[in-house]
């Protein structure tokens, strides 16, 4: 199997499809009993096309059920001043004193330049910032080209959705934590990302299109086929985009279940499978979880 970082990205990281509402067998949702209250896990892909429908059944439900929803960010915050997140990302992208990106990439500049001018990026313009910034640049303008849109994605909507409602929303992490991943990774494994990210955007179409084809169908399975696919190829990058922020996430949910409140928690959905998963973690605590 060809390495699938860039559908990595796509299934847990927010800062960077879903079905319509007809009934189906199997969500990627759980829910996990606390004392007095509910918590139900909403696994999520975080960009969509348009047309590409909303909620499932299942998943209209749990939002129906829940008095406060939580997210990997609160996308409340971040739709109310877009232009802040931008300029938050620059900052956290920007190399260290003496550093350009030519020279980080050193001998493959000039072809990474020139694959990148392909998809209307000019290297030239991004010499102050690191590896990893480009490759996500990269990745969203491939994924706009095809359709694809945090806007239309199903954490946006159910946030659009919860201020209209009067639900309040609140972020597992900050968007400084999310890109401080990214930009914590040595500089040459943030060139072999950018590598790998460049390699991959032309079979980006079949990445996505089985990505979302088990996000709809329920196939957890096969979600945690792709993951397992990741660690192997990266292990690098999926430890602390995965593991490290869901034992993270798990300490915060652990509090969420001694709460009064029903809560709707909404995250990239291969944060819901295999190993060492939110689901896995919350089982080894002890709390039952249930798939929907």
């Amino acid at each position: 199997m060809t390495t699938r970082v860039s559908a990595l990205l796509i299934g847990v990281l927010a800062a960077l499809v879903a079905p319509g509402s007809e009934a189906r067998d199997r969500n990627v949702l759980w829910t996990v009993e606390g004392e007095q209250n509910t918590i139900y896990l909403l696994g999520s892909i975080h960009v969509l096309r348009p047309g590409d429908g909303g909620l499932p059944q299942a998943a209209e439900r749990a939002y129906e059920d829940a008095e406060r929803l939580v997210m990997e960010i609160d996308l409340d915050d971040a739709a109310a001043d877009p232009s802040a997140m931008l300029a938050t990302m620059q900052q956290a992208a920007l190399l260290p004193a003496g550093k350009t990106l030519r020279g980080v990439l050193g001998a493959d500049y000039e072809s990474i330049r020139a694959r990148a001018g392909e998809s209307g990026l000019d290297l030239a313009m991004l010499d102050r910032f690191a590896p990893w910034f480009v490759a996500t640049l990269l990745l969203q303008m491939e994924l706009a080209s095809r359709g694809f849109l945090p806007e239309l994605g199903i954490e946006a909507r159910i946030a659009h959705r919860a201020v209209d409602d009067g639900k309040p929303i609140q972020g597992l992490e900050t968007a400084e934590q999310q890109f401080a991943v990214l930009g914590g990774l040595p500089l040459e494994e943030q060139k072999r990302f950018l590598l790998m990210t460049l390699e991959e955007s032309t079979q980006l179409d079949a990445q996505v299109d089985e990505l979302v084809g088990a996000w709809q169908a329920g196939d957890t399975e096969a979600l945690a086929r792709m993951l397992s696919a990741e660690f192997a190829d990266f292990p690098e990058l999926y430890r602390p985009l995965t593991e490290d922020r869901n034992r993270a996430w798990v300490e915060q949910l652990d509090g969420l279940l001694d709460d009064r409140d029903d809560y709707l928690v909404v995250v990239g959905a291969l944060h819901l499978v295999g190993r060492n998963s939110v689901v896995d973690l919350l089982r080894q605590r002890g709390y039952t979880v249930t798939r929907q």
